[in-house]
């Protein structure tokens, strides 16, 4: 499975305006070569460079495996099934790492699902939707951007 953007390579720095400095839209992200059996997708995003541990950005789950992108400002739309990020926010919080803390790696992961649903609660944090995820995982892809202040 290979998941990638049309707005940063892999390893390469994430454009401004997907960021808290700038609009603090999700990006656009691609993926293709799922295998049988995905019921469903799971994407994720962390910056495990944070101070304090890995700070968890984004998770999206029960995306339906006919979906092979979502572009950018996709978490803007509500009816995606989101959680609660590390910010305490539902939906995105793009990369805001220390200023002078040196560059951040942001892992993109793309989980594929062996499940159509997660039986997330309300209120499901990033960390308890991987979690959940990790169980029906069958496969996965990740994307890495950097991005410093």
């Amino acid at each position: 499975m290979k998941l990638i953007s049309n707005a940063f390579a892999d390893g390469g720095a994430i454009p401004r305006r997907f960021t808290c400095d700038g609009e603090n839209l999700s990006p656009p992200l691609q993926w293709s070569g799922a295998p049988a059996g995905t019921r469903s997708f799971v994407l994720l995003c962390d910056d495990p460079d944070a101070p304090a541990g890995t700070w968890h950005h984004w998770a999206v789950y029960d995306l339906p495996p006919v979906l092979t992108e979502l572009a950018d400002g996709a978490a803007k739309n509500m009816k995606m099934t989101q959680a609660v990020n590390d910010f305490r926010k539902v939906g995105y919080g793009g990369p805001c790492p220390p200023q002078g803390h040196g560059p951040h790696h942001y892992h993109f992961r793309l989980l594929a699902l062996s499940t159509d649903h997660l039986p997330a609660k309300a209120g499901a944090s990033c960390r308890d939707i991987e979690r959940e995820a990790r169980q029906h995982a069958i496969a996965e892809a990740i994307l890495v951007g950097l991005y410093e202040r």
